[in-house]
């Protein structure tokens, strides 16, 4: 029997909640036997909810919060003030260990806060940076820093590569995850202050793959598999991706749907492009984890749909069952143990 992954799940957050939670949380329990889900929410409406569908009552359990985190408060005054928030109780359960992960769409600043304070980083980190996974021609690449930290140092940048080297070749896979710095150009000296401080680091660095620095432009094509900048930098290159996604997309569909024509086209193609359309979603992929806490901690999309909540459900079962954060105190060589490390 496969090892059982409990993950707290916040109902109450993003433009969707909490319908677009609790229907994300169904599918992931239904296709996903190892999947125990606590829903945290307002108990009479998330309960509607759960009873008009045919969910697996011995492995979603409703847990009742009273207060909700708005976007537009204050992350830190918000995880002190609101103990009773869908957020706060779910990380307290990671904190506790009667969850494996914390999942939600909410207030991003909160997620932040609470996964430092609340959850708490693993001995050693400096600061867990947000790590989304972002899609290119050549297959998935981990960007990190993009929201987090928005002045960054050096070390911090060194260790993130490491981290999110880590994060790869156990999450999806890769031998020997190619290691890129965000610059302006390929030369060695280019770049401002903070680059050209991390390069030399990054490059004697042993327990990573370095290749040197990546311009925007060459992101998509897939030449590195971990992107490394401070969250400024990070968050103009995952908002500008998505802006342009959605903007080819639609100017897609509008020239495929522009005459009778182009609408047989399209219905001789709709298999193949709907294909093609899936890879490049980064959805797909689910959230973005904050790397470096003692339990897993994922934010998606303010708004995402059942699929996202799902995908995003799905990766915390990987994450635990590869033992992530294990790995990661090993590989960085931290004094954080095994217990600690784990326990949420």
């Amino acid at each position: 029997m496969a090892e059982q992954v409990t993950v707290a799940l916040d109902a109450m957050g993003g433009d969707n909640a909490p319908e677009e939670i609790v229907k994300g949380a169904v599918a992931a329990a239904r296709e996903n036997p190892e999947l125990n889900i606590h829903l945290i929410g307002t108990e009479d409406v998330v309960r509607k909810l759960l009873e008009a569908s045919d969910y697996p009552k011995d492995r979603i359990t409703l847990i009742p919060s009273t207060e909700v985190i708005s976007t537009d408060e204050n992350p830190t005054m918000a995880i002190r003030r609101k103990r009773n928030s869908s957020i706060v109780i779910g990380m307290k359960e990671v904190h506790t260990g009667e969850a494996d992960c914390f999942v939600s769409a909410g207030n991003s600043g909160a997620v932040l806060v609470g996964g430092q304070v609340v959850v708490g980083k693993i001995r050693g980190i400096d600061r867990p940076p947000f790590a989304p996974i972002i899609p290119t021609a050549a297959g998935p690449v981990l960007l990190l820093d993009s929201g987090a930290n928005m002045d960054a140092k050096p070390e911090w940048l060194v260790q993130w590569a490491q981290i999110g080297s880590i994060y790869m070749k156990n999450q999806l896979g890769i031998k020997n995850p190619r290691v890129a710095i965000v610059n302006v150009g390929a030369e060695d000296d280019k770049g401002n202050a903070l680059v050209k401080a991390t390069f030399p680091m990054l490059k004697e660095c042993p327990d990573i793959n370095f290749t040197g620095s990546i311009e925007a432009r060459d992101i998509p094509k897939g030449t590195a598999d971990v992107i490394v900048c401070d969250a400024f930098v990070g968050n103009v290159i995952l908002k500008m991706y998505e802006g342009t996604a959605s903007m080819l997309l639609h100017e897609i569909k509008g020239v495929l749907m522009s005459s009778v024509r182009t609408k047989i086209g399209a219905a001789l193609i709709a298999g193949p492009l709907k294909k093609t359309l899936k890879k490049f979603s980064a959805k797909e992929y689910g959230g973005a984890p904050l790397l470096g806490c003692r339990g897993l901690v994922v934010k998606v999309h303010g708004n995402a749909t059942q699929a996202e909540i799902s995908h995003a459900l799905k990766q915390c079962i990987t994450f635990k069952r590869e033992d992530i954060n294990q790995k990661i105190v090993e590989g960085l060589h931290l004094n954080e143990t095994k217990p600690q490390a784990e326990r949420g």
